[in-house]
This record gives structure tokens, C-alpha cells and sequence, in this order.
């Protein structure tokens, strides 16, 4: 809008700069025109015409000259201050700001002479034209937003839901006349008032420190500005600073809506409002101000000369301050440098400082003390550009290195591929993948030869920044990675997995046998393929060490990946490739980790196979364990068959319950039932107490424990099936001796250096030791040296039986047997849980008296079972009591407790869930002995499953079962008669002082258990002889 108003504006100015020539022209000028006008009106039959009347003719007739002629009519001085105006629309002359000096006051208020008077006479003449102050004292109001109007500058403003002050200014232009508002800023929003307690906080009094710190911290800014004045209460128009600009409309565009529109304001000089007229329109009546006299001298100048090279740095350093004030230019014509009022308010609207900073400004009269507030502003902004040009250099310098490299890498590039000695990235890609492929080629199937072939091709044919791109290069380089048709040299010597399996496990003879069984079969075909072991045992017995020396005995590569909760098909048999980040399966992963065909691959926690809405896991792996079905195995990310039969793979369980029946199929069992006390004791003195000292950092002889203590420890400690529990007691056993030993003082520790040394060369064993899961490990891997002991010089502290106690605390097993001798209706069983086996005792105890009470005369041979029981337990209890009272009948025909009394069986240890058929036979000499008021024979334990004809059946945990016989100081043991050759293959030293008695029907356990001679017997109960 400014652009096209500019050639009018400058033809404006330049008449305003002849009407001033005309005005001021000449110091006879006026006085000539002046008589002449009275020669003129004198004359006979002419009206006396005023002598200001010819000087209004010839400023029109200059008009007329430069083509800007008014036509308005003369207003009234009474009419609306909207249509009236000053001569000039530049601020020139009455419509100036009204500087300090005598040049800035308007024209001489020259008075004319009311009548025909005497020509000398001027003091009854009438004025010229009313001045500024007098002829526009009631305005219309607009309100600004953002930043104050300054004097002599150009302003757009928007106008928004006010028609009827677009109205009058329209009404106004329309008539030819010139529209004046005044311009008023709107004040800040208020803030929050404080609180009582800021307030009070506020008003307390400060001492010196703080308030010199606090005035130091205060902007100089503020200090050479004094804040604008606040509204008054009473105000209406309270939100507007009460000084402002007077200000003319030169240009009224109307928007869309009638009440909208835009304003371009000049600004002539300040007003102060000093009362409000209306509301609607806002028009208010001010008092025009006029700056302080001040005097043109040195310090003066000197300021006016800083304010202009301010501004010449300003417009060099920011080109956006050179645009707006060439635009500022455009509009005004030229700015007066001599001008200092002037000056001053063209320099302060270049400025972006605050608008109560910028009104407080606008509301300074003393044109020094303005031109100091302005040039603090300029110095500012001055200071903010170099800030900028600082950071936008430190910017582009850091942007022109980047492009620099990129630009001399493209070029290193592009020579070094002009010279053939680097090819760009997809050439390279693809002849890396050929290089790669070339020595397989021939070892590989056909259908994977004819994959990479047209994959090449497709790489070759695709843009590296195509998505496709990668997922070709990706595939690519899974299937030029893979080792088909690599293996590695087994080995089948016997003499050497003898030594391997001594050297890394104590005793477990039939495991070690059944091994050795394998390598030989495997030695005599030639390969170890078309088995699947599962290793079964309890926690802690060394399924997972027994894997890794399988793999060091056949020199094979060793890989473990668990699959305990897996439940996506996913991670067997991989991800399709139109997934984002698809990857092969684990088997797929395995033959590029350990880069051989023919791996030992370790599937732990196969018993522990989760199932999700993905798929069947445990149904997957059928594929994968069949040596029918696995030399095709299709991964679903590879898409093409590999074949897995020369892989051996090796299982471990806890238990067999959970695994499916399919898979179980696929699998030769080998049961790990434990470790008896003696082999514990002689594993603990072996690997267990070396390691525990090595890893305390104990000198070699400075702790021991003797026989007595390891016995105390392995019985009343650890008594689970594994030794996991023992290396762990060992480990802390040895952790309180290193701290008794080092505040005794008997060995010195280490520098720091030293142990920082040798923690880095001891940081691989550890993370061997850890990492289990998914690592491929090589069989002639030697472990790094550990570093040695430091010296000790004190006494050897040896840890006995009494010394567990402080270093362990109470044994949690030292209670064998709850019956030192079993009373009647009680019996010891012995059970097999999955962390070994352990001995359960069956209590049965009556109810009531059958043959006394009335009550609960009905309630005859009714049993009740209670030690959270399994349901196939709550069935063995069922028929070992019918089939007790069946027995009962045929030993004593008058002896009716258990037809007559209701009869309650109690299995101790009601927190832990128990189920089974093997506690038949305990159940039924709980009851007999219970019937007959006899105790069983002393250190006697049984276990076997009853029918309800008498049958005594076979169970399974023979050996987990011996332990825990033995573990309990029982002497004395009845098993079925099938499982005497269990009970044959169980080594001499677990047969020790152990009498076994094997039967085929209860009638052996009974004389067994009830029908002894000694000390014991009681007599039957009362309701036996009824």
C-alpha cells in the first residue's frame, strides 16, 4: 500500500515545501502583500477586502501551479475536529512537533485589522488562521497495539469492530477536508496482585547490601527513561496512555466488514488527553504539547553526532533496519539532521525495545534527555546485531566446513574411481557378495546358487536409495554369510572324552557311561548325527556343563540358546522378509555365529516352552529336533532349505511332564538324579573351595574348612540335589574369612593400579563364565591367566563346625526327622521332587469315637485328607482306605475302628503342593497302625503305589529316593519289586548301611512294618474290641 501512495506523498511534500517558500519567503513579503490588500479594500464601491485574504489567494494560486489544488471549502472553526487541519501535511509549520528552538514555532500570529483602520495600526487586526492547539483540541481516538507513533513517522494501523469511527474519517475525506486522530497506546496487561505475605514482604525494609546489589542488577535503561505515568481511576479510557500522537489519516482503506479498516497515520506532534467526550465514537479533548526550550550546544551536538553513527552502524550490521528506514524515507522525503527533536523520534521507531520503554519516550518533552534514552535503545540494538553476526557466522562457518569435507570427499571419490582404485558403493557391494559367494558355490544347493544369483542381479538393477535396496542387501549378505557345506573335524577317541568328562564333573558314572556309549556309536558310523540327548535332572547337578564337555570331547562348536517362556514360532523358524527389521531364526543365527555346519547346539529350559497367540513354539521345534525332517529346514526369512542333520543337538528339563509327547518321542533321555553327600563333599574339596578362594582373592592357605564343618554345611545347608546352593554358602563362607583377614592385617591390599590391571585381564573369564545365552565358544579356547594371590604371612583360619553359624547363621535342616521314633498312625515316605528327593511323612489321627457318640455314629469310615494334595494323591488316600479296611477286616474281623470312626490323613508341610501315586503303601500302615494302636518299626521308610486288590506297583526316583533315605538316617527301606533293578545299577557307596526290601503285595509290607518283635506294641483301641 505504501509503495503506491509514494508519488502522491512526494508531490505533497514538495508543495509543502513552496507553500513555506511563499510563507516565509522574504522578510518584505508578507508586508507587501499586506498593503496591498489595503490599497485594494479601500476603494470606492469595493467591500474592504482583509489583507490575510490575498495571502490565502496566493498560497492557492501556488496549489494551482503544482497541481494540488483544494478544493474543500473553509470550515468553521466549531466544526468537528476530524475535517479540520494544518496547512502542511509534513509537519511543517502548525503541524509540526513544535521543537525547543525558535525555528520549530509556527507562523507569527499576525492580527488584522477588523474595520477599515489606519494601515499602520496592527494590534485591531484579526488573525491569520487559528493555530494547531486551538483549531483541533476534540479527536477521534485509535488505539495502537504494539508500538507507539512517533512524530514526522508513517504508520499502518487496523481498525476492528469500530464503524463508526471508519465512519467519520470516511465522511471527513469525503469532503475534501483532512481527518486528524490522536493515537494513544495501549497500556500492558496488569499482572496478579501479591499476596499479604509478598506484600509484607515487600514493604519490609532492606538493608544496604541488598539494595546496592539490587539497583546494580536494575538495566541502565530504566533509569534514564522514567516509566510512563499510570491511568487515572476515574478514566473511562484507563487501558490508553494518556499522552499520544496527533496524528493525520492520509490514506483510509476499508475492509471486508463495515467496522473494519486500515489506517496509514503521520504523525505531527504530541497531544496529552485531558478529557474523555464520548464513547462511541471514542473523542476525547487533549492538550498539544510542545517540547522544552533547550539550547544547541556542544554536548548537544556530540549527542546528535553519536545518534547518527549509531544508526549508520545499525543499518551496516542489520539489513533489515536499512530497509525500513529507506521505506521511512520514501514516505517522509528527508530527515533534518540539524532537527534534534526529529532526530530523535525517526532513531527510536528504528528500535524493537519495549513499548512502555518507547512510551515513556514519546512522553519525554526535554529533547536531551530523549536523545540519551534513544541513544542507550540504539547502543542496544548495536549490540544485539554483533550478537547475531556472531552467531551467524560461528553458523555458517561450521555449515561451510561441513559442505567443504563433502565437497573434497566427492572429489577423493571421484578420482580414486577415475583411477580405478575405489568403485562407488553399490559396484562394491555386489563384488563383495560375488567374492564371498565364489567359495561356496560349489559346496552349496542348487536352489541357494540360483537365490544369490537373482538377488545379484536384482541388486545390481536397484537404486541405493530405493527401500528395496537394503532389504536385497540384507538378505544377501545372511546368505553369502552362512557356512554351507563347512565342517568341522570330530573326533572319537574315548580315552580323551574320559578325561574331559572326569576332568569337568565328579561321579555321575551312568551319565558318563551313556556318553561314552554315544561317542563310540558315533565313532563307528562315522558322524554323531540322528540323536537328540535330553539331560533331566534338578537344578544345579550340571546339565548345561555336561552340554559344553560333550562339545569339547567330539571338538565341536558349542552354541546355547534357551528357550524357557519362548513363545513366538518367530525366533525358531525366523521372520517373513516383508516385516520391517525381519531376521532369521536362532538355528540361522547359530551357523553364522560359529561358522561351521555341524555344531553342538545346547537347547536349554525345554521344558519351560511358552505358547502364545503366535504360534506353538514346542510345535516348531519338531521340525527343527527330527534328524527325518531337519536336512530341508526352510527358514521363513531365507526361504530356502538348509539342512541342519549333521547338527547335534543336546536338551535340557527339569522335568518331562511338560514337554509335549511329540517331541518327547524325538528324544533319548539321560537322567541326572543328583548328588549324594559324599560326592558333594568330594565336588565341594575338587572345584567348588578353589574357585570360592580364587574369587574372594583368599592367598592359597590362608582359610580352610575342615571335614566336620564341609559335612555340617553340605547336610544341615544345602541339602537340594545340585551343588548350586553349596558354591554358594562357599562363596560367602570365604567373603567373610577375606574380610577377617583383612582387618587383622595379615596380607596388605593391592594399589589401586595394580588392581585396576588386573580387573581388565580378568574381565573376559567373568563374561565367559556369565554369558550363556546365545554364544558360540571354540573347544581349544584357553582361559586367560588369573592373576596370582598376594602373599600371606599370618595364621591359617580354619572354619569348623561352630564357626558356620556366625558366617551362615542357623542351619535351615537341622532337624532330620520330626519323630525321633514314629508314634501310632504315623509313617515316613519317601517322595521325588524336582530339586531332588526328600522324605514325607503321612500322619492319620481319629476324628471321633464312633462306638461312644450318637452324633457322629453316621459318620463311621469317613476320611478326611489335608496337606494341599494333588488330585491323583487325594485318589492313592481313597484307595489305600478302602482297601485298608478291606485288609483290616481279614486280619481282625472284630476290630471296627476304621469301619466305625471317621479318620483324618495329614501330610506335613501343607505349604508345599504334593501329588502322586507312590504314597499308597504309606497311607495304608498310617491307617493299619492307626487301627491297631502299634507304631512301625523304627527307621523305616517305604514308598510304592497300592492297588485296591493289594498290588504293590513300581515308581520311578529310585536313587533321588535313596538319598533322601540316606540323608534322613534311615536304615531300613521297602521299594516294589520292579524297581530292584533300579535299585541294582545305583553305585556300592549309596548302598551303604541301607537294608532295601523289595515286595510284590502289601502283605510283605505288613510284616514289614507292624508285625516286628521288640518293644513297641500297645494295646488295640476301645473300639477294636466292640
Amino acid at each position: 500500500m505504501l509503495r503506491h501512495l509514494r508519488p502522491t506523498l512526494l508531490r505533497e511534500q514538495w508543495c509543502g515545501t513552496v507553500l513555506r517558500e511563499q510563507w516565509y519567503g522574504g522578510g518584505n513579503r508578507l508586508e507587501s502583500l499586506r498593503r496591498m490588500s489595503e490599497k485594494s479594500g479601500s476603494g470606492e464601491g469595493d467591500a474592504k477586502k482583509p489583507w490575510y485574504q490575498s495571502i490565502r489567494d496566493v498560497m492557492n494560486e501556488t496549489k494551482e501551479k503544482v497541481g494540488l489544488k483544494d478544493s474543500s471549502k473553509p470550515k468553521d472553526s466549531n466544526e468537528s475536529s476530524a475535517s479540520e487541519g494544518p496547512s502542511s501535511a509534513n509537519g511543517g509549520g502548525g503541524a509540526g512537533s513544535g521543537g525547543g528552538s525558535s525555528s520549530q514555532a509556527g507562523p507569527p500570529a499576525t492580527p488584522a485589522r477588523a474595520g477599515g483602520g489606519d494601515g499602520n495600526s496592527r494590534e485591531g487586526s484579526a488573525l491569520i488562521k487559528a493555530p494547531p492547539e486551538r483549531r483541533h483540541h476534540k479527536l477521534l481516538v485509535v488505539e495502537l497495539n504494539r508500538k507507539p507513533l512517533f512524530p514526522g513517522i508513517y504508520a499502518p494501523v487496523m481498525v476492528n469492530n469500530n464503524a463508526k469511527l471508519i465512519k467519520e474519517i470516511l465522511d471527513a475525506k469525503k469532503a475534501g477536508g483532512q481527518a486528524y486522530v490522536g493515537a494513544f497506546l495501549r497500556r500492558p496487561e496488569p499482572h496478579k496482585p501479591p499476596s499479604p505475605e509478598a506484600k509484607a514482604g515487600s514493604q519490609a525494609p532492606k538493608d544496604a547490601a541488598a539494595e546496592q546489589q539490587q539497583q546494580q542488577q536494575q538495566p541502565e535503561l530504566m533509569v534514564e527513561v522514567p516509566p510512563p505515568k499510570p491511568a487515572h481511576p476515574q478514566d473511562s479510557l484507563g487501558h490508553l496512555y494518556e499522552v499520544g500522537t496527533f496524528a493525520q489519516v492520509h490514506t483510509i482503506l476499508t475492509g471486508e466488514a463495515s467496522d473494519s479498516g486500515q489506517l496509514l497515520l503521520l504523525g505531527h506532534r504530541r497531544i496529552k488527553r485531558t478529557e474523555v467526550l464520548s464513547q462511541e465514537p471514542q473523542r476525547v479533548r487533549v492538550e498539544h504539547l510542545r517540547d522544552e526550550p533547550y539550547s544547541n550546544d556542544d554536548i548537544l551536538k556530540a549527542t546528535s553526532m553519536e545518534v547518527v553513527n549509531t544508526m549508520r552502524d545499525l543499518l551496516h550490521l542489520n539489513p533489515l533496519y536499512g530497509e525500513q528506514f529507506r521505506t521511512l524515507l520514501s514516505l517522509t522525503g528527508s530527515i533534518d539532521l540539524q532537527d534534534m527533536s526529529r532526530l530523535v523520534d525517526a532513531a527510536a521507531s528504528l528500535t524493537s525495545g519495549d513499548d512502555v520503554v518507547h512510551q515513556a519516550i514519546l512522553e519525554q518533552l526535554s529533547v536531551p534527555e530523549r536523545a540519551k534514552s534513544v541513544l542507550l535503545l540504539l547502543k542496544k540494538e548495536v549490540e544485539l546485531c554483533k550478537l547475531q553476526q556472531d552467531i551467524r557466522e560461528q553458523v555458517e562457518g561450521k555449515i561451510m566446513k561441513e559442505q567443504r569435507r563433502m565437497m573434497l570427499m566427492e572429489q577423493l571419490r571421484s578420482i580414486k574411481k577415475e583411477l580405478g582404485l575405489e568403485k562407488d558403493d553399490k559396484s562394491a557391494l555386489v563384488q563383495r557378495f560375488q567374492a564371498r559367494w565364489e567359495a561356496k558355490a560349489d559346496s552349496a544347493p542348487e536352489e541357494v546358487n540360483n537365490a544369490v544369483s537373482d538377488e545379484l542381479a536384482k541388486l545390481s538393477g536397484l537404486e541405493p536409495a530405493s527401500p528395496e535396496f537394503n532389504v536385497t542387501r540384507n538378505y544377501l549378505d545372511w546368505l553369502t554369510i552362512l557356512p554351507w557345506g563347512t565342517h568341522t573335524q570330530e573326533k572319537f577317541d574315548l580315552g580323551h572324552a574320559r578325561q574331559v568328562l572326569d576332568d569337568d564333573h565328579y561321579g555321575l558314572e551312568d551319565v558318563k557311561e551313556r556318553i561314552m556309549e554315544f561317542i563310540a556309536v558315533s565313532g563307528l558310523r562315522g558322524t554323531a548325527q540322528g540323536k537328540i540327548l535330553c539331560l533331566v535332572g534338578p537344578p544345579g547337578v550340571g546339565k548345561t556343563s555336561i552340554g559344553r564337555s560333550i562339545a569339547r570331547t567330539l571338538e565341536r562348536k558349542y552354541f546355547r540358546f534357551s528357550v524357557g517362556g519362548l513363545y513366538d514360532v518367530a525366533e525358531i523358524k525366523g521372520h517373513r522378509r516383508t516385516y520391517v527389521g525381519a531376521m532369521p531364526g536362532k538355528m540361522v543365527q547359530c551357523l553364522k555365529s560359529v561358522g561351521s555346519s555341524n555344531p553342538l547346539v545346547l537347547i536349554d529350559e525345554i521344558d519351560k516352552l511358552g505358547r502364545g497367540h503366535t504360534g506353538d513354539p514346542a510345535s516348531a521345534l519338531l521340525e527343527l529336533l527330527d534328524p527325518e525332517q531337519n536336512t530341508g529346514f526352510v527358514d521363513h526369512y531365507l526361504d530356502v532349505p538348509v539342512d541342519l542333520s549333521k547338527v547335534l543337538f543336546v536338551c535340557t528339563a527339569n522335568v518331562l511332564d511338560t514337554i509335549p509327547g511329540p517331541l518327547l518321542d524325538r528324544m533319548e533321555v539321560i537322567r541326572l538324579s543328583g548328588y549324594s553327600s559324599d560326592e558333594k563333599l568330594a565336588i565341594a574339596r575338587r572345584y567348588l573351595e578353589p574357585q570360592a578362594a580364587k574369587d574372594a582373592g583368599v592367598p592359597e592357605g590362608a582359610v580352610r574348612l575342615n571335614d566336620e564343618a564341609m559335612h555340617t554345611l553340605i547336610n544341615e545347608y544345602c541339602r537340594e540335589a545340585g551343588v548350586r546352593n553349596l558354591k554358594k554358602q562357599l562363596e560367602k563362607v570365604y567373603r567373610k574369612a577375606a574380610l577377617r583377614i583383612v582387618k587383622d592385617g595379615s596380607v596388605s591390599v593391592w594399589p589401586v593400579q595394580q588392581q585396576h590391571h588386573h580387573h581388565h585381564q580378568a574381565e573376559p573369564r567373568e563374561s565367559e563364565a556369565e554369558e550363556e545365552g546365545s554364544q558360540a565358544e571354540g573347544t581349544d579356547k584357553e582361559p586367560p591367566p588369573a592373576p596370582a594371590a598376594p602373599a600371606f604371612t599370618g595364621e591359617t583360619i580354619v572354619v569348623d563346625k561352630e564357626a558356620l553359624k556366625p558366617y551362615l547363621g542357623q542351619p535351615p535342616f537341622s532337624q532330620d526327622r520330626f519323630y525321633e521314633s514314629c508314634p501310632p498312625g504315623v509313617v515316613m515316605g519317601l517322595a521325588w521332587t524336582a530339586m531332588g528327593g526328600s522324605t514325607l511323612y503321612v500322619e492319620a489321627a481319629q476324628v471321633v469315637t464312633g462306638a461312644t457318640d450318637k452324633e457322629a455314629s453316621g459318620r463311621g469310615g469317613v476320611m478326611t485328607t489335608t496337606g494341599q494334595l494333588g488330585d491323583v494323591f487325594r485318589e492313592s488316600a481313597t484307595i489305600a482306605h478302602t482297601f485298608a479296611r478291606s485288609y483290616m477286616a481279614t486280619k481282625d474281623i472284630n476290630n471296627k475302628f476304621l469301619t466305625a470312626s471317621a479318620v483324618h490323613v495329614h501330610v506335613p508341610q501343607g505349604a508345599t503342593p504334593k501329588d502322586g501315586p507312590s504314597a499308597g503303601c504309606t497311607i495304608v500302615t498310617a491307617l493299619l497302625s492307626l487301627a491297631l494302636n502299634k507304631p512301625v518299626a523304627p527307621d523305616l521308610a517305604m514308598t510304592g503305589e497300592v492297588t485296591l486288590t493289594g498290588r504293590v506297583l513300581p515308581i520311578g526316583g529310585v536313587k533321588e529316593k535313596i538319598l533322601a533315605a540316606r540323608r534322613s538316617g534311615v536304615k531300613k527301606v521297602i521299594f516294589p519289586q520292579a524297581n530292584r533293578a533300579d535299585y541294582d545299577e545305583l553305585p556300592a557307596y549309596l548302598k551303604e548301611n541301607l537294608s532295601a526290601h523289595f515286595v510284590t503285595h502289601y502283605d510283605e509290607v505288613f510284616k514289614l512294618a507292624l508285625e516286628y518283635d521288640g518293644e513297641g506294641a500297645q494295646q488295640p483301641h476301645a473300639a477294636a474290641s466292640a
